[in-house]
């Protein structure tokens, strides 16, 4: 926590605000626009809720097909089949992990000669590093399809000093408890179109229609964010450049004291990318590391209680996702294999930063 998040709370307290909506939750995403320097923001329950109402606002319905990054959570492809759609799966390129552009087209293309027109794309900017944006815009663009960004983990991130979300039709935030900011449980779904993100707020709120008693007209839901965890927004929102600062001097620190070892790699940065480093993840080469594989390493420090996990497992991979269709390269599959996150929380210390990189290489060396 920053510090302020209590004032904020006690507010809501204070007021007797404490049900969804409020005066937070108003300032909230005014703040967060202006951070973003977008112009609209609707304040949900959670990231997984706002990749759900840009699907329904964008019209995807049963049998659509959404074309989606193979690479990431299961959240980012859930709410496709919420909506009895049918996700189309695309593998990584390895300079930022991201969707590759060339596969992307490669998958309209053949969608289009099987005479399915991909309702939208789903691009996510995994562990907060940007993905090769222009380009995958401009193919969205040649093929008049709308692009979703799930930038949940990439608040703070950038592509030529323009926030990541802020590029397609509408992006999604997460402010989960894992997150590079938080409020407890939550999301944002961002778009500088008013009509969709008012559409959004309606169906947030039940889709109940105006009149004096209760009336709906269509199906909504309750994915509006409350006021008292709109509060804790605002305060760590105030120190979200804080937390960036730390997420990527936490990479600089492992960066500079394992990047000599060999069979050990890292997600690079290049311009126009800026990354949040939200997590810092490693690839591990058991050919040269005498083969000491990733999961030896995580085994090894679970032993001294430090948590390591796995990247992602690709979505293809999965067992619930496995028959839909999917453009492969082998790039996701091969990083799930090798890669590794290591502890990246804002509150490490130097000595907890040390004690991690002391162990990594007591096995390595």
């Amino acid at each position: 926590m920053g510090g302020t998040e209590l004032k904020y709370v006690q507010e809501a307290f204070d007021t007797n605000w404490i049900a969804p909506l409020g005066p937070n939750v108003t300032l909230f995403e005014n703040e967060l626009a202006g951070n973003l320097n977008i112009k609209h923001v609707a304040a949900l329950s959670s990231g997984t809720a706002a990749i759900h109402l840009a699907l329904i606002i964008l019209g995807v319905k049963t049998g659509d097909e959404v074309i989606v990054s193979s690479f990431t959570f299961s959240a980012t492809i859930n709410p496709i089949v919420y909506q009895g759609a049918i996700p189309v799966l695309i593998d990584s390129e390895e300079e930022s992990w991201n969707m590759s552009p060339e596969l992307l087209e490669k998958a309209i293309i053949d969608r289009l000669s099987k005479g399915k027109k991909p309702k939208a794309i789903i691009i996510v900017q995994l562990y907060g590093m940007p993905a090769q944006i222009v380009a995958i815009m401009n193919i969205a663009k040649k093929y008049d399809i709308p692009v979703i960004e799930d930038a949940a983990e990439a608040l703070g991130s950038k592509y030529d000093d323009k926030a990541c979300g802020t590029f397609g039709v509408m992006g999604i935030l997460s402010f989960n408890g894992n997150k590079i900011i938080t409020t407890s449980g939550g999301g944002a779904l961002i778009s500088n179109n008013d009509v969709y993100i008012k559409e959004a707020r309606f169906l947030a709120t039940q889709a109940r229609d105006k009149a004096p008693h209760y009336q709906h007209s269509q199906i909504g839901f309750n994915y509006r964010m409350s006021n008292v965890l709109a509060g804790i927004g605002r305060g760590q929102l105030e120190v979200i450049d804080q937390r960036v600062a730390k997420r990527r001097s936490n990479f600089e620190f492992y960066f500079n004291n394992l990047n000599h070892l060999d069979g050990i790699s890292f997600l690079h940065e290049k311009k126009p990318f800026f990354a949040n480093r939200w997590l810092t993840t490693i690839i591990v080469d058991p050919v040269k590391t005498n083969g000491i594989s990733r999961e030896d390493i995580r085994l090894f420090l679970e032993g001294d209680n430090i948590e390591t996990r796995p990247l992602w497992k690709p979505m293809h991979l999965q067992p619930v996702f496995k028959d839909y269709p999917s453009y492969l390269n082998g790039v996701s599959e091969k990083l799930f294999n090798m890669g590794l996150c290591l502890p990246s929380g804002s509150n490490l210390s130097e000595k907890d930063l040390d004690r991690i990189v002391f162990r990594i290489k007591q096995l390595l060396i």
